[in-house]
C-alpha cells in the first residue's frame, strides 16, 4: 500500500540501529510501535521479540495492524472465504453511490464495477461477523485483504485527498482480493486504536518506536476513503472529495507539536525510545534533542533515502528527490 511516511525502505536501517543500541537478542523484549500506520516496523520485529504493542488512531490502520500484528495463529478456511468474496454478485452500496462516477456522485475514486465489488465484499464480511460465522481474527484478516486490494485499484495519484479525472490503467483493472498474509508465531500481541498520548499512560515495555506525523498533512483527510471502507458507516460525504469528519492531529501543527511530543516522552515507561523524523518535519533536530535530552541520554543516527512522491513535479512544495531521515535515540533515566 502506498502510504505517506512508510518505513518499508528504512526498516533495515531502523532494525540495525535499534539492535546496535539495545543488543541483538530481543527475545525477551516488549516492542511498542505506537504510531504504527500500516505496521511495517512492528511486522519487522514481530518474530524477534516477546511481545509487540501496536497502535494507530486511524481505523483503517488499526484494521491492518490488527491483522498483521494481532493475528499470529493459522486461520483455517481463510482461502475459501477469499474465494467467496471474489465471486459475489455486484452491490450498489455506499461506496458505489458516493465514490463512483456512474452513481451521479461526481466522484471517481473507483471504477463503477470496482465500487460495487467493494460494497459486495464489505457487506458480506460484516454479515459473516454479525452471524458469528467468522471470529475477530478472520474478520480483520478479510477486512485487511479487502482494504489493501481496493487500494491497488483506487483512481488516485497515491493518497485519497483527490481523485483523478480519468481512470488510470491500474484503476481500470477488475478488483481481485488478495489474502493479507501475516507471520505466524507463538507470542500474543496487543493492538490498539487509541490516541497515542493517552495510551502511553497505560502501557510499559522495553523499546518504544515513534513515527508520528512530520508535517501538516492530516492522515484522516489523506486516507479518509480507506477509513470509510473499514468502518462502513453511514454519513453524508462532504465536498468534492467526499470527506468524512476526522480529528486533526496535534502533531500536525507547529503551535502544538512540541508540547504534545514532550508529553509523550515524559510519560513513556520504556527504557529505550527511538523517534523517526526527517529534515522536512515541523520540529528541528535541535528542538527534538532539547526535549529528549531532559529525560536521559540522547543520540542520533541519520540516513539519506528517496523521498515519497505523491504529486506531480510542478506541484511539489519540496523539490528535493532525497530526504534525510533521522532516528533520534533516547535511553531514559
Amino acid at each position: 500500500m502506498n502510504y505517506i511516511g512508510s518505513k518499508y525502505k528504512l526498516s533495515n536501517f531502523i532494525e540495525s540501529t535499534i539492535t546496535s543500541v539495545v543488543g541483538s537478542d530481543l527475545s525477551d523484549k516488549t516492542f511498542c510501535d505506537i504510531f504504527a500506520g500500516t505496521g511495517i516496523v512492528g511486522r519487522k520485529f514481530k518474530t524477534k521479540v516477546e511481545k509487540i504493542i501496536a497502535n494507530d488512531f486511524e481505523y483503517f490502520s488499526y484494521v491492518l495492524i490488527r491483522n498483521y500484528i494481532g493475528n499470529h495463529n493459522p486461520l483455517p478456511g481463510k482461502e475459501e472465504y477469499i474465494e467467496t468474496l471474489n465471486n459475489l454478485d455486484l452491490e450498489e452500496g455506499f461506496i458505489y453511490k458516493n465514490y463512483c462516477l456512474g452513481s451521479g456522485s461526481g466522484r471517481q475514486y473507483f471504477s463503477d464495477e470496482n465500487g460495487k465489488k467493494i460494497d459486495a465484499a464489505r457487506q458480506q464480511i460484516e454479515e459473516w461477523k454479525k452471524t458469528n460465522e467468522i471470529d475477530e481474527d478472520l474478520y480483520f484478516f478479510l477486512l485487511s485483504s479487502l482494504l489493501e486490494s481496493a487500494d491497488k485499484v483506487a483512481n488516485t495519484a497515491s493518497v485519497y485527498g483527490a481523485f483523478l479525472k480519468h481512470l488510470k490503467k491500474s484503476a481500470q483493472k477488475t478488483l481481485k482480493i488478495i489474502p493479507a498474509e501475516f507471520d505466524l508465531n507463538d507470542e500474543q500481541h496487543l493492538v490498539f486504536n487509541k490516541d497515542s498520548n493517552l495510551l502511553i499512560r497505560e502501557i510499559e515495555g522495553d523499546i518504544l518506536y515513534l513515527d508520528p506525523p512530520y508535517n501538516t498533512r492530516q492522515y484522516g483527510a489523506n486516507y479518509h476513503l480507506l477509513n470509510t471502507i473499514a468502518l462502513y458507516d453511514k454519513f453524508v460525504p462532504k465536498g468534492k472529495t467526499g470527506l468524512r469528519n476526522y480529528k486533526k492531529s496535534l502533531y500536525c501543527s507547529r503551535s502544538t507539536v512540541k508540547d504534545v511530543f514532550e508529553d509523550l516522552i515524559k510519560n513513556a515507561n520504556f527504557k529505550y525510545i527511538f523517534l523517526s523524523y526527517n529534515n522536512e518535519g515541523l520540529m528541528s533536530v535541535g528542538e527534538i534533542k532539547q526535549i529528549m535530552s531532559k529525560y536521559g541520554r540522547y543520540d542520533l543516527a541519520t540516513i539519506n533515502y528517496q523521498r515519497f512522491r505523491a504529486d506531480k513535479e510542478e506541484n511539489r512544495n519540496h523539490k528535493a528527490n532525497k530526504t534525510e531521515e533521522y532516528l533520534h535515540i533516547l535511553e531514559k533515566n
